[in-house]
């Protein structure tokens, strides 16, 4: 294990690490890429927030196929709870990025945090506390066996950043993981702003590690679990497991319930390469790609019925919003 004195040098405060810049939002007049209407003006009653033709936009929960209210704010990857809202998006042709952290009206940039690698996936505390972001280091797939990822972590409230996942202890059956080929990705967190839930790759396998943050410290849980998404209710996880275990087969979308480990297919049956979130304790959703440049969200029901239905088209990175009057960021 680390010393005590490591969370000290591995954990940086804001003002040694992160910048923090005033940010103005335009809403811009587009067309989008699945031809839907865009309004200028907000999206009212329960909104959902995607990520539509590269940039942040907001669609209402009735009515997800129509008019979207687009603003200024470009992302590849973003994410939004609890009044905060995280951005992941490239900045050069080396693949040197940044995680931007908005309050819920993209008024203010509350941290801006250099990543060194391709964004790929962001998930934010249900209270707004606690924003991760991972990043492809190496390749660009978790199909393939040389890639290698980065997963780090802000804390709003004290500003530090953990870096990376690494530093924390890692179990497995009792024994601490020391192998040179692990790697993390796709936080979740549970409501306390403690625990939460990472994919962990080594020796060829993929698992579910529960991990804590005050005790830098992470187990494995399961197997063949990859992405996790905690529901509302902090029961179970949706997730993509490798179809006989081989991501090169591809992924199906599934639900594990924590406390009995069981495991239900959902009825997408394409392949899902996402970390899909929860609309609610009985949806999740998804993004399928059509091609290299675009993709649609879809949902389907958690307990494995139903079909798929195409919730936003030409979007992706859906994260359910509370009514216009977010709450504000604790």
């Amino acid at each position: 294990m680390n010393p005590p004195s490591a969370r000290a040098r591995l954990l940086l405060t804001a003002a040694a690490a992160v910048t923090l810049a005033g940010v103005a939002v335009g809403y811009t007049a587009l067309r989008s890429a699945s031809g839907a209407d865009v309004v200028t003006g907000p999206v009212t009653g329960a909104r959902l927030q995607v990520v539509s033709d590269g940039v942040l936009s907001f669609v209402s929960r009735d009515d997800p196929t129509g008019p979207r209210e687009v603003t200024g704010e470009r992302c590849d990857r973003a994410y939004a709870a609890g009044g905060t809202v995280s951005c992941l998006r490239p900045m050069s042709a080396l693949n040197a990025g940044e995680l931007v952290v908005f309050d819920s009206t993209l008024q203010r940039r509350l941290r801006t945090v250099p990543l060194q690698g391709i964004p790929n996936r962001t998930r934010v505390s249900e209270s707004g506390r606690m924003v991760s972001w991972t990043e492809f280091v190496e390749g660009h797939s978790y199909t393939s066996g040389s890639f290698s990822t980065n997963t780090g972590i802000l804390d709003l409230k004290t500003g530090d950043v953990l870096w990376s996942l690494e530093y924390f202890t890692s179990m497995k059956d009792g024994v601490p993981v020391v192998a040179p080929d692990t790697n993390f990705w796709g936080v979740t967190f549970a409501a306390d702003d403690n625990r939460f839930y990472v994919s962990m790759s080594t020796g060829g396998k993929r698992f579910l590690m529960r991990g804590d943050f005050r005790a830098m410290r992470m187990e494995v849980i399961a197997e063949n679990v990859e992405c996790p998404s905690l529901s509302p209710d902090g029961t179970r996880i949706a997730f993509k497991a490798a179809v006989n275990g081989d991501p090169a087969q591809g992924w199906r979308l599934s639900t594990m319930d924590l406390a009995s480990g069981v495991v239900v297919p959902l009825a997408e049956t394409r392949s899902v390469d996402d970390q899909p979130a929860w609309l609610d304790d009985d949806t999740v959703a998804y993004a399928i790609r059509r091609d290299e440049a675009a993709s649609d969200v879809w949902a389907v029901p958690a307990d494995g019925s139903g079909t798929p239905r195409l919730l936003v088209p030409a979007a992706s990175s859906p994260a359910t919003l509370e009514p216009p009057a977010d709450r504000p960021h604790r």
